[in-house]
């Protein structure tokens, strides 16, 4: 009788029969040429919608400073609020791997304090990876968080936490030297041990080359069609508001106008006394004055 699944027999077991997306997993998805899906999430209602539909990661990301928040940018979210929004995805225990952001001066200070913060999202949030912005610049506290046994989930092109340096949020890699960093810099990653890279904001030619040279998944976003995969915001995909949405974004609903509609129905029925009804209403099988004596 067999004790353990062996690797081979992973990677030709069905999907649906794989009780766990891991690291390992999204390896085994590259190496058979199938494709990864991924979508941030940030609560524990859109963490079971987001499993339950087969999305393969789910980051937790920073990107909750411009969608929850109303910021401009992600650079003012803490660790402390990382770890509450990744304890509301950790605890619908989606199939999905969940991936924890490390937020903007959380990796920048010392080996020490990144590594702390790493296991942070770990031990409190219930991540089981995390995801550290930028390459060459960051090799050193990447190396610290991989020799701490935590797994790593680089990201290169454009790197949001880096909008003020570079000087808004562009296209990267069009230039012949920024190109060549972004290559070199995702080969060097996949050296040291990150499990994949997300890709973003760059040329498509870029990220071919990029997804070819590699071992490793590749996850794209602004990135073209021949990443190992992609992914979204969740409230970018499903319509969540009427703000500006990138180019590279395609919205597969419209939940703006189905909510808002809900809620100014709502509303007009509350204001002509026809919500609730009868059928919404509880009742006494008795006077309500025998209640009253």
């Amino acid at each position: 009788m067999k004790s353990r699944i062996t690797e081979q027999e992973l990677d030709t077991m069905p999907h649906s029969e794989q009780e766990k997306i891991t690291v390992r997993t999204l390896k085994a998805r590259k190496r058979k040429g199938e494709r990864i899906t991924a979508v941030t999430s940030y609560d524990y209602p859109t963490t079971r919608i987001v499993s339950d539909a087969g999305v393969d990661l789910i980051l937790v990301g920073d990107s909750m400073g411009m969608v929850l928040h109303g910021r401009g940018d992600t650079l003012g979210v803490t660790m402390d609020e990382m770890i509450y929004h990744t304890k509301l995805v950790s605890q619908a225990r989606p199939h999905s791997l969940v991936v924890a952001d490390m937020p903007f001066g959380s990796y920048q200070v010392s080996r020490e304090e990144t590594v702390r913060n790493a296991l942070r999202c770990i031990k409190e949030g219930g991540a089981e990876a995390v995801k550290v912005e930028g390459g060459r610049k960051r090799f050193e506290m990447i190396d610290a968080i991989l020799n701490a046994e935590i797994p790593v989930l680089a990201h290169l092109g454009l790197t949001p936490q880096s909008v003020h340096a570079l000087g808004g949020f562009r296209v990267q890699g069009k230039l012949k030297g920024k190109a060549r960093e972004i290559l070199e810099d995702a080969i060097e990653l996949e050296k040291r041990g990150v499990f994949a890279v997300v890709l973003e904001s760059i040329p498509a030619e870029l990220a071919t080359v990029v997804t070819r040279e590699l071992k490793i998944p590749t996850i794209g976003i602004g990135a073209g069609p021949d990443c190992d995969g992609q992914i979204l915001v969740f409230h970018d995909l499903v319509g969540f508001t009427k703000l500006y949405m990138p180019k590279f974004v395609r919205q597969y609903a419209d939940l703006y106008d189905v909510i808002h509609g809900a809620l100014t129905h709502y509303v007009k029925d509350v204001h002509e006394g026809v919500f609730p009804d009868d059928r919404e209403s509880y009742h006494l099988k008795r006077p309500v004055e025998e209640l009253l004596k």
